[in-house]
This record gives structure tokens, sequence and C-alpha cells, in this order.
């Protein structure tokens, strides 16, 4: 696990990273998410002791990352794809990283084929598109075939079926039981892959549940029920602790509860049904409902 304790990053005056405590589990894909200057690079940085936390403290399997020798076989990461020296080949770039973590090298021919860069293994890197260094970039995390995983916007530069193919790798890393922790803006993809979300504003946790719980915490997630008794029914869910906003006669939204105990209601008290559909929304409206008093660059903004 990842297990940060009151992590705190200080930067002079500006508070970049607030009394952060998360724990991030094995097992599932767990998204990371924030407006820009969030704190979300900072975090990982910190995960990864390339920054020191001013105060605070933050584990992987309980140990800090800086103290493993040999890095890489306990926790791949991906945190800049351009961040690579562009006269090396794809292989070389990896070869070194091998070596410097005792890793065999056969596995360098193994990661550039599961990434789908063995043809380029060769070329320099330098001559790599961005989506072809995101790719180089999975590789390395890949390559001490490590318990732990994390990255910071790996899609970016991705064509559609690299987009499929990064889907599918995290949901089949999660399911072998390894930590996979992803930093995103790609809200649409996260809706797709994410298990788990923790989510930061200003530095701050914002929320640390399940998906699906913090997409029901948007403002637009209710039961639309169609009756002919429409008043009757608002009685009762009303009496039930539920919220009832009628759209006509016949048509109400019903928040607070979920469709099957507004169901159940309705068969109690003899009351007939039409229809019951539960409306959920987008996590992409749910995150920009909930971080709306968090956004520090609003386009726009007359400031």
């Amino acid at each position: 696990m990842i297990e940060a304790d009151r992590l705190t990053k200080r930067y002079g005056d500006t508070v970049a990273v607030d009394d952060l405590t998360f724990t991030v589990r094995p097992g599932q894909v767990t998204g990371f998410l924030g407006p820009n200057g969030a704190g979300k690079s900072t975090t990982l940085r910190m995960i990864l002791g390339l920054n020191t936390p001013t105060g605070g403290s933050v584990t992987v399997d309980g140990i800090p990352f800086a103290d493993r020798p040999r890095g890489l076989r306990h926790v791949g990461a991906l945190l800049d794809a351009q961040d690579v020296h562009g006269g090396r080949s794809a292989a070389a770039h990896l070869s070194a990283l091998a070596r410097g973590n005792r890793i065999p090298p056969r596995r360098v021919d193994d990661v550039l084929e599961e990434v789908g860069l063995a043809k380029a293994a060769r070329r320099r890197i330098g001559g790599f598109s961005l989506g072809m260094k995101q790719r180089l970039g999975i590789a390395g995390a890949l390559l001490g075939d490590p318990p732990v995983l994390l990255f910071d916007e790996p899609l970016n530069g991705l064509d559609p079926e690299g987009v499929l193919w990064v889907r599918g790798l995290f949901r089949r890393l999660a399911s072998e039981g390894r930590t996979v922790f992803v930093s995103s803006h790609m809200m649409g993809e996260m809706e797709h892959t994410a298990d788990h979300l923790i989510v930061i504003g200003q530095g701050r946790l914002i929320a640390d549940q399940t998906l699906a719980d913090f997409s029901a915490r948007s403002a637009g997630t209710g039961v639309t029920v169609h009756t002919p008794e429409l008043d009757a029914l608002a009685a009762v869910l009303t009496a039930e602790g539920a919220s009832v906003r009628r759209e006509n006669s016949a048509v109400g939204r019903v928040t607070g509860l979920s469709a099957a105990r507004i169901g159940e209601l309705a068969h109690l008290h003899r009351i007939v049904l039409h229809e019951l559909a539960t409306q959920t929304s987008s996590l992409e409206t749910a995150f920009m409902e909930l971080t709306a008093d968090s956004v520090e660059y609003l386009a726009g903004d007359p400031r």
C-alpha cells in the first residue's frame, strides 16, 4: 500500500500539499484527481522521494521509497514522458535502468514488446512522438515487474488504440493484485478505468471514495419517477427523508432514496408506478461541481 499521513509541502508562503492523509490499496485502480495546481504532481514526487515533505510522511509498503536500494523492483513510475535523453535509443535507455536496478537484461525486450515499441528499440528517442515516449515511459515503469505503479498523465499524446491499450493494461495490473495509482485529467477514461478515487484541491483532500460514491455526490444524481399518483408518492417519500422535485403533474425527480427503495415504498402503499429511472451524473460533472471552489486557474476570471 501507499500510505500518506498528514503529508505537507510548502514552498515559502505557498502550501502545495496541505495535511494530506490517504491510503492507496492493492488490487484496484485508484484515480488521483484535482484541478491544475492542486498538488497532485508534488504528492507523487514526495511518494518517490524526489521532493522532501515539509511535514508528515509517506511510505510504500511501510517503508519510505528512498530507503529501497533497487527502487524499480518495488515501484514503477511514469511522471514525465519527455524527461528522457533524446540521443539514446529506447533499448539503451531501458538497459541503463535495468543495470542500475539489477534487473535481468531480457526484461528490456519483454517490456518493449509489451508496449508496442519492439520495432523502434534501436531508434533515438529524440525522434519519438509524444505517444511513443508515453509508451516508453510505461515500459520503464514495468521494467522491474513491481507491485506498485504510479502514472502521472499517462494518456497524453496517445491515439485511441493506445488509450484502449492503457485502459486494459491498468485493469490487468490491478487484477494481478498490484497497486495502481493514476493521475489524469481525462475524466472519461478515469470513469472507465478507476475503481477508487482520491480527489484533492489546493493541496487538501476533497474525497477518498469509490467512483460510484463520488459520482453520487453530484446534484445531478437522482431517480426519475412517473406515476399518476405523484402527490401520494411524494408524501410517502418525503416522510422517508427524500426530496421530490416535481417536473409536471405525473413526473418527479427524487433524491435521497434508491430506485429499489422507492419501488418498495410504492408497492407497500399501493401506488401505481409507470416508470422508475436512476439518473447518474458523469464523473466529469461530479468533479466540476465538487472542485469548483478549489480551481486556482479559472479561464475568464475577471481577477
